[in-house]
């Protein structure tokens, strides 16, 4: 186990040092910003009567962009990539399958009650940032429109009396379209992202349709 932490710092070592080299030599074709991950709260818009949050519905994303400029200074470039994410939606909608038929209903009664969704995401962004390549402490504004495939969702809710799981909701948007834009400088940067996709596809909830929608504000890092 210690030869194998040696190797593994001398290897580290050499890699970081490469890559300084590299930094120092290369001056005209860097790019920036290819790796990215979000935290941030999920805000649920178009809310029926009676819905509530709970305590702090989260929000995860992480993936890899690819940064491609289109001018000289390399302050404007186009992205394009591949993400994860990660959304825990904490609420008072139940939801139970009864006769193979999953019904909502507003319900108060709970000790938990959740509905987690996991998505692979596909970022497209144009960028501004006033970067060099000697400084990557820079002011930067990129909006993007992305696009998620929902491959995998729980809902679970447990009272003293009933302890209720669904997976794999039909009634769940598999496709999801929404814009984002993330402003900052240097390491932390103010994330904002809305769906323009609705969570339920074609569910009602008292006779009226349920057209939840999420809205998702944080901050967002951007590793080189």
């Amino acid at each position: 186990m210690k030869n194998l932490l040696l190797s593994f710092f001398i290897f580290f070592s050499v890699f970081v040092f490469s890559q300084e080299e590299q930094k120092t030599t290369v001056d005209s074709l860097y790019r920036e910003d290819q790796m990215y991950a979000t935290l941030s709260l999920n805000l649920v818009q178009n809310r029926p009567a009676g819905f509530n949050q709970h305590s702090l519905s989260s929000g995860i994303t992480v993936g890899f962009l690819r940064d491609m400029p289109f001018n000289k200074k390399r302050t404007w470039a186009f992205a394009a990539g591949l993400g994860y994410s990660y959304n825990n939606l904490k609420n008072n909608i139940k939801i139970e399958n009864v006769e193979s038929i999953n019904t909502y209903t507003i319900d108060n009664s709970f000790d938990k009650n959740k509905l987690v969704l996991h998505h692979l995401e596909l970022p497209i962004e144009i960028r501004w940032r006033n970067s060099t390549f000697e400084s990557h402490k820079f002011w930067r504004i990129y909006g993007g429109f992305k696009i998620s495939y929902l491959f995998a969702d729980k809902a679970v809710f447990k009272s003293d009396t009933e302890d209720i799981t669904i997976r794999s909701n039909g009634d769940l948007s598999k496709i999801k379209y929404a814009t984002y834009l993330s402003v900052g400088n240097n390491t932390g940067n103010i994330y904002l992202q809305y769906s323009l996709t609705p969570i339920f596809e074609d569910v009602k909830l008292n006779d009226k349709k349920l057209e939840l929608s999420s809205f998702n504000i944080g901050f967002v890092f951007y590793i080189l």
